[in-house]
């Protein structure tokens, strides 16, 4: 087959490396998300661990428990707030993985339609090539024949 030039080749290139960005972008975004998850995680099993006051029979260490709580359930609050904007980070970079994902899937499938109808009229022009000489030896063996 001949060299194959697809007309749109850069375009496709800007796609595949828009694509890439995209994932890059999604991957980073996925990666903020544990972090802000892990530290929920890490607030919510520390407020779990010093919750129970009742063992604490000094009342000033119970208020100073009791004021370690309440700063660590507003920043559980905060950090739950700073969670669901994370989420919502996420699914758009998804989302914009995914669309420019099908941009390039759908030049690269044009791409594959064209090369594809190029070898079939390759093999098309062989064919005919090919019928010719056929025709030209079945008459070549029947004039030597006669």
């Amino acid at each position: 087959m001949k060299k194959f030039k697809f007309r749109l080749q850069k375009v496709l290139d800007i796609k595949v490396k828009d694509e890439e960005e995209s994932k890059l972008k999604y991957t980073q975004a996925q990666n903020e998300k544990r972090m802000v998850e892990q530290n929920l995680a890490n607030l919510q099993l520390s407020y779990s661990k010093h919750s129970d006051i009742s063992n604490i029979k000094d009342v000033v260490t119970q208020k100073i428990t009791i004021n370690y709580l309440s700063s660590l359930t507003q920043s559980i609050k905060s950090v739950a707030e700073q969670l669901e904007e994370e989420n919502i980070k996420v699914k758009e970079a998804k989302d914009d993985f995914i669309e420019k994902q099908i941009e390039r899937k759908s030049l690269e499938k044009l791409k594959e339609s064209k090369i594809e109808k190029l070898r079939k009229e390759e093999e098309r022009k062989e064919q005919i090539t090919n019928d010719e000489f056929a025709l030209y030896a079945f008459i070549r063996n029947r004039v030597e024949l006669a």
